[in-house]
């Protein structure tokens, strides 16, 4: 397991940021990088239980392990989501389960730094190479405009 980080500066506060990043209209446009279509399903609350979704209703289900309004999110990532249903943990998802991806924004004379720190698989190295700077693109577009 590998931890990626990417950094981006967005001209907008952290609150304006956190809104584009985490409101179900905004999030539905800046996750299309990774698939079309995504989307997440939670309430948004540390400690609970968060869906990451395709179309499809494949995806992925984990816990808000750790939420600061504005500032910081943590999501620990648990197993797959087949057909909407959480799967058990098999010997595939033994290899990720319990890794996490974390969202920090800092916010100084207007402007927002986001880091993002994913902990990845060899094997997804470069999808995230290849599309968190354009996600994270899309998140300042949306944040500035």
């Amino acid at each position: 397991m590998q931890t990626l980080q990417f950094t981006i500066e967005i001209n907008a506060p952290a609150s304006k940021v956190w809104s584009v990043l985490w409101d179900d209209a905004t999030y539905r446009k800046w996750t299309t990088a990774f698939c079309e279509g995504s989307y997440a399903v939670s309430n948004w609350n540390e400690g609970d239980s968060i869906h990451f979704l395709s179309p499809s209703g494949d995806g992925m289900y984990s816990k808000i392990d750790r939420k600061i309004d504005n500032k910081f999110i943590s999501f620990n990532h648990i197993g797959n989501i087949k057909d909407y249903k959480e799967m058990p943990i098999d010997e595939e998802t033994k290899n990720w389960s319990n890794s996490f991806e974390n969202y920090e924004l800092n916010e100084e004379n207007g402007k927002t730094t986001v880091l993002v720190s994913i902990d990845s698989l060899e094997q997804y190295v470069s999808f995230f190479n290849s599309t968190m700077p354009k996600a994270m693109e899309l998140v300042k577009n949306l944040s500035e405009n």
